[in-house]
Order: structure tokens, then sequence, then C-alpha cells
């Protein structure tokens, strides 16, 4: 078994990004509402204004994992909520811990940042989501 690395994505990183989180998207039978392209990520994690921040885990230094997160507000204690808009791992690298890592390194990150919460969701017929 190969051990995974975790590491901040980088501009050069886009294409392995968009081929992720489009596993995702067929993973999640959502493959027809996929329209994202290389611009679009380049512009959201990595243009002027920055939308988003993406961790990548690798296994002998290829991506096979992605999280996608975003910071939201919490008015009520003005703070940053850290959300979880994707993480994906493939399939055949699943049950090696690199979904649990990316959550304790995402886990790092909202403390650090003195978020409120960390939040995420998923489809309620993804048993393997909710389970883990």
């Amino acid at each position: 078994m190969n051990a995974s690395t975790l590491r901040e994505a980088e501009p050069a990183d886009v294409p392995d990004v968009l081929r992720l989180v489009r596993g995702l998207a067929e993973y999640e039978r959502l493959l027809d509402r996929f329209t994202a392209t290389e611009a679009d990520f380049a512009r959201v994690l990595f243009g002027p204004r920055p939308l988003a921040h993406a961790l990548l885990a690798e296994v002998a230094g290829h991506p096979v994992g992605v999280a996608i997160w975003y910071y939201m507000l919490s008015t009520f204690a003005a703070r940053p909520i850290l959300f979880l808009e994707d993480i994906f791992v493939e399939p055949p690298h699943r049950g090696r811990g690199i979904g649990l890592a990316m959550f304790r390194r995402l886990a790092r990150v909202a403390r650090d940042e003195k978020c409120w919460s960390m939040d995420w969701s998923v489809l309620n017929w993804n048993q393997p989501a909710i389970d883990f």
C-alpha cells in the first residue's frame, strides 16, 4: 500500500482538480450537470479574487483525491464557517484513510482560522459518505 500525502493545489494542478471533480460528478450521477472547465477552476481557485481552496491527496505523486472548500460567515458569531463543498477519493484508493486525513487537515484549518464550525452535507442516497 502506497502512503498518501496532502498538499494545497497549485495553478498547475487545475487539470487534476477538474478530473477529480468530474469523477465526483460521475459518482453522484450528476455528470449531465457538470459544465466546469479548466478556465473556470483556474479562476475560482487562483484568480484575482479566489472563491475557494483545494486540497489534493497524492499517492506516488499522482493526485487521487480532492477536497474543495470555501468560507461562509456566521453573522451571529461574526466568525467564518469552513464549508466543505466537495471531497472525493478515486475508488481504487478508498479505505486507506485518505478521506479521514483530508477531514483532519481541514479541521485543523478551521481551528487555526477560528471558524465557528466546519460544515459538510451529502446526498441522501450516498450511504458510503453518510457512514463516513
